[in-house]
């Protein structure tokens, strides 16, 4: 029999209970074990629900447990680079969500902990391990659309609770840590390289100070990569990738559902009215799921996490530069 990761939950936010362990409860090399919050009544109710043997009433608890290979720490952005290299120092595999960390410096830090302490930490971008981008990924690396010089998409939600946590600017809030890192982070993995500099308008909540909607350009050297992000819109999500000899349309590029299908749009861009256009459809999975079993089996294997720190380090310099040229009101290097 195949030995399972054993992981541990770092706080029962709403991202660990809606999708990452339902999902993980599908997974062949990964079991939920632990979980910990710092209301124990909250961590039991949570273990109850899914089945996690033991419950934890504080994360230090958790990380001193003997019997856990691996953490996932959903927990508000501030707190995922501590956590992050407590984890490491306690000698646990670390997989967290997205952002890492707030600043590319936090980055570094947790790489340093995370070479000392020899075990393998990685970024929670779950669209990464998705057929359907795998697939894209895979198209224009062959050519299917000619060169790549445009890659424009949005990302936008209704949120408008101001008791969120993305509200909240020393907590890592506002749209660009929550939305536009993905965006950011798709268009390098598209591109296959690195945006020089970025440019972007910024409006922010005038209760909050957050960054409520950014739009914002990126120059690569094969291309441009232009997207927008945004709070307080309706839920909205697309990529386009437009190349010398096509188009591929993404629908829903980073929620992607796993109730039903999802597909691809690829056109020649000999016809103006899309005659040409053909379906791609992909079965139904799970990204959280394929992103934890990939993790997993990176820690069985020694093998390569699906986004590592490194890749983190380049996405955080490029979110910085955006959010910087906000204030210079110039374009900013990467």
């Amino acid at each position: 029999m195949t030995r399972s990761i054993r992981w541990g939950i770092l706080g029962a936010a709403r991202v660990a209970t809606n999708r990452v362990l339902p999902a993980m409860k599908q997974c062949k090399s990964a079991k939920a074990a632990a979980i910990a919050s710092r209301d124990i009544a909250r961590a039991r109710a949570t273990a109850d629900q899914f089945g996690i043997e033991s419950a934890y009433g504080s994360y230090e608890k958790l990380l001193a447990a003997s019997d856990i290979d691996a953490i996932y720490i959903p927990l508000p952005n501030h707190l995922h680079a501590p956590w992050s290299i407590r984890a490491a120092e306690a000698g646990k595999h670390v997989l967290c969500e997205k952002p890492v960390a707030l600043s590319a410096a936090e980055v570094a830090e947790i790489i340093r902990a995370r070479d000392r302490a020899r075990v393998k930490i990685g970024e929670a971008f779950m669209m990464r391990s998705h057929p359907r981008w795998l697939r894209v990924r895979e198209m224009v690396r062959n050519g299917r659309v000619g060169d790549v010089r445009s890659i424009s998409g949005y990302f936008t939600i209704p949120l408008g609770d101001r008791t969120n946590v993305r509200y909240n600017p020393e907590w890592g809030g506002g749209a660009m840590m929550d939305l536009g890192c993905y965006q950011v982070n798709l268009a390098r993995m598209l591109f296959g390289e690195e945006p020089r500099r970025a440019i972007a308008l910024v409006e922010r909540d005038r209760q909050t100070g957050v960054d409520r909607t950014v739009s914002m350009l990126l120059d690569f050297p094969s291309g441009q990569g232009s997207f927008t992000c945004g709070f307080e819109l309706v839920w909205a999500q697309r990529m386009t990738l437009i190349g010398t000899q096509g188009r591929i349309d993404v629908d829903v590029p980073t929620a992607a559902p796993d109730g039903r299908p999802t597909r691809l749009l690829i056109d020649d861009g000999s016809n103006v009215f899309g005659e040409t256009i053909q379906v791609e459809e992909f079965p139904s999975v799970n990204q959280y799921g394929l992103q934890i079993e990939a993790f997993s089996r990176a820690i069985l294997e020694d093998g390569p996490v699906p986004v590592p720190l490194e890749d983190s380090l380049l996405n955080m310099r490029a979110v910085e530069a955006i959010l910087r040229s906000e204030e210079s009101r110039r374009w900013e290097a990467v």
